[in-house]
């Protein structure tokens, strides 16, 4: 979920039908700047226990970012932190919402008990906090899938404030091309099979220490369009085409997410929730999203990210729905569509004349939208506020 504003990236998406800036969102970074800290206590693997997930044909959710965690998180106790979930998940209930994109890996950290990452900024509790959304959830009958971003690390002040032994600090120390840096922040690349190997862990070591129901990631795919970002490992690769090269490795990377959900529980769902505009998908990061939404094996759900009103003149609402209606005709994968609420109120510069005041201007745009999303073929909406 962000906004980009890298200029080698805008300069690749105004030749897209849509506008990329309208498709997907970051707010604003926290002031926290405080260390990372590397979990201490080991986790011993839960037994399979046959865990029969919770989910719904038809989704209504919501994602819970790691940006709002510094507002219920941060410096809480267990108790106040137990009480602030409750009330989130209580008025999601009231609203309607049954499922919730909890993010527990946004940056390369932990939001819950790891091996692997260190613990996120916000977390400062000895208390699982991943556990705890999943005991209140379940109890409300609310679905929690576990938000991943795989390819995002920590800033570079961050990073070097973590442990040399941690897996990505021991790559950055030996100048491995695996890891690089784009705006002042880590990423991996996942041209490597030990990068590959590194996400699927993530996600393998979540899907056996919790009874989450599904896994999901949003669209945190390549950082930039910058050649030398890979260049060594497109060098080596022999092929031409550097942006169906790029691609095949998102390809693979979801292929290898979609497989370890599988191998651990047939039942957890895994999801995508890319950019609502198709072609800034391929343009400028990469994301094959016909091939994910089309072709079994890929995807449970993918939740394109429609953030734009019925006025936008690149990309309007309605005809944005129906395009993504044709990618998932027939082919199994259910089609969440997901809703701006965070524009409410606010004039969007990105929407062109006749839109720019349009979140201002029809105050029931949202609920506009739902109708109309419960009118098609798809399978649910969710909302970023």
């Amino acid at each position: 979920m962000k906004k980009l504003t890298v200029l080698s990236i805008i300069s690749v998406i105004a030749l897209s039908s849509c506008s990329f800036e309208e498709t997907s969102i970051k707010p604003s970074e926290s002031s926290v700047t405080e260390p990372y800290t590397q979990n201490e206590t080991f986790i011993q693997p839960k037994e399979n226990t046959g865990y029969t997930p919770l989910n719904f044909t038809n989704q209504a959710g919501l994602w819970l970012p790691y940006m709002d965690f510094e507002n219920y998180m941060y410096n809480k106790s267990e108790d106040e932190y137990r009480k602030e979930i409750k009330k989130i998940l209580s008025d999601a209930k009231a609203e309607g919402i049954n499922t919730i994109y909890f993010h527990v890996h946004p940056n390369g950290d932990a939001y819950y008990k790891s091996d692997i990452f260190p613990k996120g900024i916000y977390y400062t509790g000895d208390y699982d906090p991943l556990q705890i959304m999943l005991d209140e959830a379940h109890n409300m009958g609310i679905s929690v899938h576990a938000w991943l971003n795989p390819l995002r690390m920590q800033t570079v002040e961050q990073m070097e404030n973590l442990p040399d032994d941690f897996i990505v600090k021991k790559w950055i120390n030996e100048k491995s091309p695996m890891i690089k840096i784009v705006n002042n922040r880590w990423y991996l690349n996942p041209a490597y099979e030990e990068v590959n190997e590194l996400i699927s862990k993530s996600a393998d070591e979540i899907l056996k220490n919790y009874n989450v129901d599904g896994i999901h990631i949003d669209d945190y795919f390549y950082p930039t369009t910058d050649t030398e970002f890979d260049a060594e490992a497109f060098k080596a690769s022999n092929s031409s085409d550097l942006s169906q090269w790029r691609q095949n490795n998102i390809n693979n990377m979801v292929k290898s997410l979609y497989d370890t959900v599988k191998n651990n529980n047939k039942k957890i769902k895994f999801g995508i929730s890319p950019q609502g505009n198709i072609n800034a998908n391929y343009n400028s990061q990469y994301a094959d999203v016909k091939l994910w939404a089309g072709t079994e094996g890929y995807a449970d759900y993918i939740i394109p990210q429609i953030y734009f009103g019925f006025e936008n003149e690149t990309c309007p609402f309605e005809s944005t729905l129906k395009e993504w209606e044709k990618l998932v005709k027939d082919s199994g994968t259910s089609l969440i569509i997901g809703l701006a609420e965070y524009k409410l109120g606010e004039e969007d510069k990105w929407a062109g004349a006749a839109g720019e005041l349009e979140w201002i201007e029809n105050p029931d745009i949202i609920n506009q939208q739902i109708e109309l999303v419960k009118n098609s073929s798809a399978n649910g909406y969710a909302l970023y506020r």
